[in-house]
């Protein structure tokens, strides 16, 4: 929690471009809390899943990686009084954490968040960092400060998986040819091949 209550965004942000902060707010900071007390509360080592940023529905209302309220209600038991919308990209993640054997087995597992977690709108429209140069730009310090914060959580670092195989994967591959966070970033399609039949890897 104190991670999400730290995020603070010090950028010259693009023409129309607003960031979402949900960790402003207090009733998703509640939220946040159940949902990570209930799942994370251990000394367990992850692996992370890097998405691209939240969006306006799903992780930036919430403040719960690619958790709309509806799936945070259905799926993580966690009862919450926000607008019950779903989110496309939440659809496909919680599918594929039921086929791999639920809630508590994916969290035990797998840590999820986003290269950028915060996320950003235009026209009150969902926004990609990478959609705008000058946006990547602006909160490319930011990502990396975020993401070394977030390896020091436990995080496995002999490899990370990253959603997709475009953009994303591209400037987190970038990123990681600079900065050496992991000794290998997967595209996601890989995790699916592999979800029943967890590498061994050594620290």
């Amino acid at each position: 929690m104190d991670f999400n209550t730290s995020l603070t965004l010090k950028a010259n942000l693009p023409k129309g471009v607003v960031a979402m902060n949900p960790f402003k707010n207090k009733y998703a900071l509640s939220l946040c809390q159940l949902f990570y007390g209930q799942y994370y509360n251990d000394d367990k080592e992850r692996h992370i899943i890097l998405g691209i940023n939240p969006g306006r529905l799903g992780g930036g209302l919430t403040g719960i990686p690619f958790t709309d309220p509806v799936k945070l209600e259905t799926f993580c038991g966690i009862a919450n009084t926000l607008d019950k919308k779903t989110e496309l990209s939440a659809d496909y993640i919680y599918k594929m954490i039921v086929a791999y054997g639920g809630i508590e087995k994916f969290y035990q597992r797998f840590y999820f968040n986003s290269i950028c977690p915060l996320g950003f709108t235009k026209d009150e429209k969902n926004l990609n960092y990478y959609d705008i140069r000058e946006l990547q730009e602006s909160v490319r310090n930011f990502m990396i400060t975020s993401l070394q914060k977030q390896i020091r959580f436990g995080i496995n670092t002999d490899v990370a998986f990253c959603l997709g195989e475009g953009e994303n994967f591209k400037f987190i591959s970038k990123l990681n040819e600079e900065h050496h966070f992991f000794k290998e970033i997967i595209p996601f399609r890989i995790i699916f091949r592999n979800l029943s039949r967890p590498r061994r890897h050594s620290r």
